[in-house]
């Protein structure tokens, strides 16, 4: 995005003042009900924020907790607790104040003044996290534009003279001599949205090329999904190490790290355990708790690999506490994406760090989830080389169960037919005859059709 206004002012401090930086986080459990929350739930996304600021490499030295019947309209907190915030700052020496709910223009404005520091809400929080992970032109673009329709109504009191008049040129000058700099701002912003959606609509079509290029393939499409940092990436990386079949398949890993939002970049890999028995493993964004609504719809095109899945691996963390309402997030954003009649199984990976008083299920039981026979249920860990095996076992099994046996007699003068049969199919039996080659094949619909109809042509 082109350096305007003095944007680094408008999003916040420059990454190499980050990286130091002392913040206070502050949260509001309230008891309304639109938006009620156990104490113990309250606690826990406080915790999720922290871990949110430390993966934007920031230093969360305090929490403050208010309980209210419903946020404060002017404040988010009551004014009192306001006052009690900004001789925290001082006392902890903070740069930065983060609060654990999407803040409205004019509370990010009324806070700002009685604080005298910036001030972060989670919504922003987790796009910073997004601009620092994108690697692709594709995210990149995603990100600005889902910070740009972040921004643009947070304008007002985001600059110290707001009544300056603008003096811009081009496509970018002043209407009038009266036009303030808040509406030429807003107006670059506007240009460059409309820029980015022009760029993104370019990215969204190659994306489609490339699905259908892997559609053409015939190879069935397998999904990880589920909330962030529960082991998606590592438990693809650990099918490469054992099945990756493209060239370089060790160099060509995913980024893996204890973090939240370590990877954004969807990536498909083709796993190979033997002729015949092979898929596509995509591995996709990590879902949160209140995911901002302008990623989601951002990120839709990137996510959209998850709607033409065969089957969706949904990973969760099984040593986490809070696992069921992480099932949940996902839940709903796969059902927000037109996902949610996709079969599935539910991974519950890391579940060699359960405490042993959950009496939790042992690594390796498989069971059927109350979905019904459609969902499955695994414990495993993707540390550990014999639940990979029992999972992708688990997941070619789940495919097959759509497949039909076919027997074809093929004419010794369609040799392209046999070589299409032992590349896309499972063959069972394999007969030489006089007449041609008689092939007993387990595939999938669209192969048997497609042999039939080289067949006739």
């Amino acid at each position: 995005m082109p350096a305007f206004f003095g944007a680094d002012d408008i999003w916040g401090s420059r990454r190499e003042k980050e990286a130091a930086e002392g913040v206070i986080l502050v949260g509001v459990w309230a008891l309304s009900e639109k938006e009620f929350l156990s104490e113990e739930d309250f606690r826990h996304s406080l915790d999720e924020l922290e871990d949110l600021a430390k993966a934007c490499e920031m230093d969360p030295r305090c929490r403050v907790t208010q309980q209210l019947p419903s946020v404060d309209k002017a404040l988010y907190v009551r004014s009192g607790k306001a006052a009690e915030i900004a001789a925290l700052v001082d006392a902890w020496e903070a740069s930065r104040v983060i609060f654990n709910d999407t803040l409205s223009p004019s509370q990010i404005r009324n806070l700002q003044k009685i604080l005298k520091v910036p001030v972060t809400d989670r919504t922003r929080l987790i796009l910073d996290i997004f601009e620092r992970r994108a690697r692709t032109r594709e995210s990149r673009l995603q990100v600005e534009l889902a910070k740009l329709q972040y921004l643009k109504p947070r304008l007002i009191g985001m600059w110290e003279t707001q009544n300056r008049q603008g003096g811009a040129s081009g496509s970018q000058s002043s209407k009038g001599e009266g036009e303030k700099q808040l509406e030429i701002d807003r107006r670059t912003i506007d240009h460059r949205l409309a820029e980015l959606r022009r760029e993104l609509t370019e990215v969204t079509r190659e994306r489609a090329t490339q699905r259908k290029k892997r559609k053409n393939s015939r190879l069935p499409l397998v999904a990880l999904v589920g909330y962030t940092n529960a082991g998606k990436s590592t438990i693809m990386n650990a099918m490469l190490e054992e099945w990756g079949t493209e060239p370089g398949s060790a160099d060509r890993k995913v980024f893996e790290a204890d973090m939240l939002f370590a990877t954004l970049d969807t990536t498909v890999r083709r796993i190979e355990m033997e002729r015949g028995r092979e898929f596509l493993l995509s591995d996709t964004v990590g879902f949160i708790h209140r995911l901002p609504t302008t990623l989601v719809e951002a990120f839709k095109s990137t996510l959209e690999e998850v709607t033409q899945a065969d089957l969706l691996l949904q990973v969760v963390d099984a040593s986490d506490s809070h696992v069921s309402e992480h099932i949940e997030v996902t839940k709903n954003t796969l059902t927000e994406l037109g996902a949610g009649h996709i079969p599935m199984i539910t991974v519950y990976n890391k579940s060699d760090l359960c405490d042993p008083s959950r009496n939790y299920p042992r690594r390796g039981l498989r069971e059927s989830s109350i979905d019904g026979e459609r969902n499955e249920n695994i414990y495993i860990s993707a540390k550990e080389k014999e639940s990979i095996h029992l999972l992708t076992s688990v997941i070619l099994e789940k495919l097959e169960r759509g497949d039909v046996e076919r027997e074809f007699l093929i004419p010794y003068t369609k040799g392209a037919v046999q070589s299409y049969l032992m590349q896309n199919a499972r063959i069972e039996n394999t007969e030489y005859l006089d007449t041609g080659v008689f092939m007993h094949v387990k595939c999938n619909k669209i192969v048997a059709e497609k042999t039939e109809r080289m067949l006739q042509s």
